[in-house]
């Protein structure tokens, strides 16, 4: 058997207007980017006390009772594509159940009326920093991994403050 390595996952908050990255986690490709949702919002608003979080935009990677429960108990709009599949139940949380039935109804009016088209953002800024930066890490050792992409995504926030 081949000792085959991983990858590093970068999960961001991205402040739409700004393009600014407000928080940041850095997981091996194992965690699912639906369990990290509640970190990055509790990074913003533990680091960022100006910043009040008025909507949650996500794909379906989010696409949970319990993201949708979080994102009520914080008065945050959650904006996530339910998966395909979904229906609605009791069993299911309130406010995921209405944008089931909104979403199965009219997907593309959903997609207007919440503005679902600013996901569009995260992926730029990924680009962005994978264009800046590159793909790959120097570093090998996972904390330091950590680090050298806490420290690309500080210069990446600091180069858009710039122009």
């Amino acid at each position: 058997l081949k000792n085959k390595k991983g990858y590093l996952k970068i999960h961001v908050a991205v402040n739409i207007k700004t393009k600014e990255i407000i928080a940041l986690e850095v997981t091996d490709e194992k965690v699912h980017d639906g369990k990290v949702m509640k970190q990055l919002i509790e990074q913003v608003l533990n680091n960022n006390h100006n910043i009040k979080i008025k909507s949650f935009i996500g794909d379906g990677a989010y696409d949970s009772n319990e993201n949708f429960q979080y994102l009520n108990d914080k008065r945050i709009r959650p904006i996530i594509k339910v998966k395909r599949n979904s229906i609605s139940s009791f069993r299911n949380n309130k406010i995921r159940n209405r944008e089931v039935e909104l979403q199965t109804k009219d997907y593309h009016k959903w997609k207007k009326k919440r503005k679902y088209g600013s996901r569009w953002m995260v992926e730029t800024v990924f680009s962005s920093i994978k264009r800046m930066f590159g793909e790959c890490t120097s570093a090998i050792m996972f904390q330091n991994m950590i680090k050298e992409m806490t420290i690309k995504v500080s210069l990446y926030n600091l180069f858009r403050r710039i122009t």
